[in-house]
């Protein structure tokens, strides 16, 4: 196992991989894009295509996906923020609705990227299913019902107990929400093709080429200072996500916190029977802190969430949390007793980035809009980020479009408050949800 190999996704990814060399020296290019995630590679990737005459470079301090693109459940889904019910009571209406939409062009932009590009990340166009395993989330499912009718969405089906006792062998799902459109992959494999897909178009990229610096010289230009060189550079995008704590300038406008997974070995044909499941749709529960599972192509079962594990200072090693992952394997056999003594054969975690309105935004750093952020897809990134990296590459182009007058583009972010305050605002936060989820929504 290489070293960058912190999850069983990045395991999966065929052959030994050899890191691009980082940059020698001082190189002058138009674009510098920070981070080798789904953000950082889709928007080095439509630059090109947008204007194939500038010259991206990628810097990214490990390998391509290894953070947490490369560590997620692998859901491509529509929901933006936490919940809509949060976004709705921060935004209004029109902008909940809006933030929809973008949503469903993003995962319907994914699916057919994946499609047009001939990419391999085991995608399945499965759909997603929302469901309820009390009354309290029974009420909060029937409240995006109503947020549904009221915003006139299509492509959402009502399952009641008896549609979800049918799908899967259950007794624990009360009410079902399920989206067709949504899909489910490995992010690993989409992280590495979408490298290699910029690439192809022209994009240059340094990987083991960590940032330790970036200051603005006489002229303007950003100097983005690495262990072995300097990339001097027009335009500035900081795709860095959780990562974007290790950079003073975005230290503020997120926290990351992360998330924790469990992973059993293959089902036998008769444990698939015995499950149901046939529709291999990712699911996620409607608690604060959800259980968020689904089926991989080996038909492995992924047990992701539960808990959350929080993060001081510009630490973030923090994959491991025995407790949490010991209540992830009790979940399993929570919803499915038939699994009971399914061997486990993976644990890991990954940041995730959340901003104190639990929404996402793309940012510039003050008023200089030729250096841009994009931060807090709430755990929800995995096709919002990468319309993001089209709507940035837009913005860097000059290309006025429905993504680049989004409402969340640009907008003003609550900053978290510096350490030790940040930390103790976090446990609260945490501790809120914990205990609403014990009293309601367990």
């Amino acid at each position: 196992m290489n070293d960058w190999n912190k999850s069983w996704w990045l395991e999966t990814l065929p052959g030994p991989i050899t890191p691009n060399p980082a940059p020698e020296g001082t190189v002058k290019t138009d674009v510098a894009v920070i981070g080798g995630g789904f953000t950082g590679l889709s928007t080095a990737y439509h630059l090109k295509k947008l204007d194939p005459g500038l010259e991206v470079r990628l810097l990214e301090s490990h390998i391509c996906g290894y953070g947490a693109s490369g560590r997620n459940g692998g859901f491509s889904m529509t929901l933006f923020g936490l919940t809509k019910g949060i976004t709705r009571f921060r935004f209004g209406d029109a902008r909940a609705r809006a933030a929809h939409a973008y949503m469903e062009q993003a995962v319907d932009y994914l699916y057919r990227l994946v499609q047009e590009q001939q990419l391999d990340p085991d995608y399945e166009a499965t759909g997603y299913l929302l469901v309820a395993t009390s009354k309290a989330q029974e009420k909060r499912l029937e409240h995006d019902f109503k947020l549904a009718e009221k915003w006139q969405l299509e492509g959402i089906e009502r399952w009641d107990r008896a549609r979800l006792q049918q799908e899967f062998h259950t007794d624990l799902y009360r009410l079902g929400w399920f989206e067709p459109r949504c899909g489910i992959l490995n992010p690993a494999k989409q992280a590495r093709a979408m490298k290699a897909l910029a690439e192809r178009e022209g994009a240059i990229i340094h990987e083991q080429s960590p940032v330790t610096r970036i200051r603005r010289g006489a002229d303007r230009r950003f100097l983005i200072k690495t262990p072995e060189g300097e990339v001097q550079a027009d335009y500035l995008v900081l795709a860095t996500n959780a990562y974007s704590i290790a950079f003073p300038e975005l230290r503020s406008k997120q926290t990351p916190v992360f998330t924790h997974i469990v992973l059993t070995e293959p089902l036998t044909d008769a444990q698939m029977q015995a499950i149901g499941w046939q529709n291999r749709a990712g699911v996620e529960d409607a608690r604060n802190f959800i259980h968020y599972y689904r089926l991989t192509r080996d038909n492995r079962i992924v047990m992701g969430g539960g808990d959350v594990t929080l993060t001081y200072g510009t630490n973030l090693d923090r994959d491991l949390n025995e407790r949490t992952f010991r209540h992830l394997e009790q979940h399993i056999t929570e919803v499915y007793p038939q699994l009971r003594g399914i061997r486990i054969t993976h644990r890991w975690g990954g940041p995730v980035s959340i901003t104190t309105d639990m929404a996402p935004v793309i940012g510039f750093l003050g008023e200089d809009r030729r250096a841009l952020f994009s931060v807090g897809c709430i755990g929800h990134g995995v096709s919002m980020t990468h319309l993001n990296g089209l709507t940035m590459a837009e913005l860097i182009c000059g290309k006025k479009t429905e993504r680049t007058e989004m409402f969340f583009v640009g907008r003003k972010v609550i900053p978290w408050p510096p350490e030790p305050i940040r930390f103790a605002v976090g446990h609260l936060i945490r501790g809120y949800m914990r205990l609403e989820d014990r009293l309601l929504y367990k």
